[in-house]
């Protein structure tokens, strides 16, 4: 029961299902994956949520002049720009249908806050803000988590790296996450994450 499975936003959002959104590569390929390590051992998991403000400061559009994945500095510091996605309440942001939920028992929305982003299941995009994930995970007794979802190397690569920081024992289930930008930028987040004692698996090695 010190196990968890961490699921970060499995949402339609960020798949073909949305078009118009910001679908990801392969993204709804890993939520079979992920379901396959939901019938394993892995007794408890947890779900993140991108659940944004319709104008949320992360969205070009809220932007005049810039376009997605634009870099522009807001109040807490650097921030990619998106395409209007996870909006709070609208069908893409909900979470993806047919991801097995019987050993789900968290939901955590992230990133509702308008003026800051949130990558990262532990902290907002400021690095100070807390989500509470970090206290809940404490507080059941949770002490090694497994994350997989989208995307890497942003919301999958940040909540592996705080799980590692804040002292939980931190695995990325590689071939259970989308990406989403070039390979190079994939292997320099990988080789951060290592050096902060972050550790990498497959689905099968959880079996």
């Amino acid at each position: 029961m010190e196990d968890l499975l961490l699921v970060v936003d499995p949402q339609p959002t960020f798949m073909e299902l949305c078009p118009d959104e910001l679908p990801v590569p392969g993204a709804e390929a890993v939520i079979p994956v992920i379901n396959r390590i939901l019938a394993g051992p892995i007794a408890r998991a947890a779900v993140t949520q991108d659940w944004h403000h319709p104008r949320h400061a992360s969205f070009a559009s809220q932007h005049p002049g810039r376009q997605p994945y634009d870099q522009v500095a807001l109040a807490y510091g650097p921030q990619t720009l998106w395409p209007d996605h996870g909006v709070r309440a609208t069908p893409g942001a909900a979470i993806h249908p047919a991801l097995d939920q019987a050993k789900v028992v968290l939901v955590l929305r992230k990133g509702f806050r308008q003026d800051i982003d949130s990558y990262s299941g532990f902290r907002e995009n400021d690095r100070s803000t807390g989500t509470g994930l970090a206290e809940w995970l404490r507080a059941v007794g949770v002490r090694r988590v497994f994350i997989a979802g989208i995307t890497r190397p942003y919301c999958v690569d940040w909540t592996a790296e705080d799980a590692a920081a804040l002292g939980f024992e931190s695995w990325v289930v590689t071939d259970a996450c989308a990406r989403l930008g070039p390979e190079a930028a994939l292997a320099e987040s990988k080789a951060r994450l290592a050096a902060a004692g972050v550790r990498f698996t497959t689905a099968a090695g959880l079996a």
